[in-house]
């Protein structure tokens, strides 16, 4: 599975430049005007991992495969995009296709820059693209509520009312300013959820958009949950025209222990819960992403859907062990390998060698 994040925010907040930075390319339009981005722009980036050479490196692979990142730049959303405001409902939708969500808000001062309220308040820009995705969600479970009740009649009404009373849940959720991620649900409600696809459902993150010199730590009053992640938009487009080496060695002057491109990484992968687990031999050695409790027959199916079926055990050994022991036969003769069935849950960092039935 890969991971796929939505780069969303007021126009004119930097979310173009964010996206050219971390993608390295310059197809996002990124101009000082309102929906200069129209259609999304889609940049698949590689995941950095340390670890993938130095296993490489162990096993003489021929190939390294990292894990990959899916970044998509939305079009600028405003007030009323609920009603059909600016892009209205055709920047909704495409939220809707994302794993989670990057809302970019703006404190970086530049009068060069329209604000499309013309005032710098971050608090303000997260309150209004919040509220809005609430409204567009409200919507969605009033239509289908309303749907459903007319469908519920006789004995449908029996089969009907657990879907009923949840989708009452989640409008009196909306309508108290509680998002559809902040309340709880049975497995059967999720089910239901799954097929709303609402925007409020899927996991925030937070990118505050800050000057190049700027220490600036903004404090939002009433966030519940997410990441919140300090970028200089503009500093990682500079970066990003750099080489690898000349990357590193600017971040070293300026004392960046991370890019703006791994601090969301990792966000977004605690955000979702998902884990990193490796295959290594003399063909390729390679990242693979699953979500944190994944059993090994599903773990496999990530390679391949028949891998789950076919599955009959699995080696399994950490990482570090594989590197300092020199590769499978290191860790067998050190005792170092687990032979593990389908119960076995894939932790972040094994190497795994599947066992498949053909």
């Amino acid at each position: 599975m890969s991971l796929s994040l939505g780069i969303v925010g007021l126009p004119n907040v930097g979310k173009s430049t964010l996206f050219n930075a971390l993608t390295r390319s310059k197809q996002a339009d990124a101009q000082n005007y309102p929906f200069c981005t129209i259609e999304p722009n889609v940049g698949v980036v590689e995941v950095p991992d340390e670890r993938l050479q130095k296993l490489a490196q162990i096993s003489n692979s021929k190939k390294i495969i990292p894990a990959v990142i899916e970044f998509v730049d939305i079009a600028g959303l405003v007030k009323g995009a609920s009603e059909g405001e600016g892009l209205g409902n055709k920047f909704l939708s495409h939220i809707r296709e994302v794993d989670a969500i990057v809302q970019v808000v703006r404190s970086f001062e530049d009068t060069n820059i329209t604000h499309v309220h013309n005032k710098i308040d971050p608090q303000e820009d997260i309150n209004i693209l919040n509220l809005e995705l609430a409204l567009a969600d409200l919507q969605t479970v009033v239509k289908r509520l309303d749907n459903t009740r007319k469908q519920a009649k006789g004995l449908a009404l029996k089969e009907l009312a657990s879907e009923i009373n949840l989708l009452e849940k989640v409008e009196h959720g909306l309508q108290a300013g509680q998002p559809a991620r902040f309340l709880e649900y049975t497995q059967d409600e999720i089910k239901i959820l799954k097929e709303l696809h609402l925007l409020t459902g899927k996991p925030m993150m937070y990118i505050v958009n800050i000057d190049e010199v700027s220490d600036f730590k903004l404090k939002i009053s009433d966030l519940q949950e997410g990441s919140i992640i300090y970028v200089c938009a503009k500093l990682e487009a500079e970066l990003s025209e750099l080489s690898e080496t000349e990357m590193r060695e600017y971040m070293k002057e300026l004392r960046m222990e991370q890019s703006g491109l791994d601090k969301i990484i990792l966000a977004g992968y605690k955000l979702l819960g998902l884990i990193t687990y490796f295959t290594s031999g003399e063909p390729e050695t390679r990242a693979w992403t699953v979500a944190a409790g994944t059993a090994a027959p599903a773990a496999a199916a990530v390679i391949h859907t028949d891998f789950a079926k076919g599955y009959i055990k699995a080696d399994i050994t950490k990482w570090q062990d594989f590197v300092e022991l020199g590769g499978w036969n290191g860790v067998k003769e050190n005792g170092k390998l687990q032979l593990v069935g389908k119960d076995y849950v894939v932790k972040d960092g094994d190497v795994c060698y599947f066992h498949i039935s053909t």
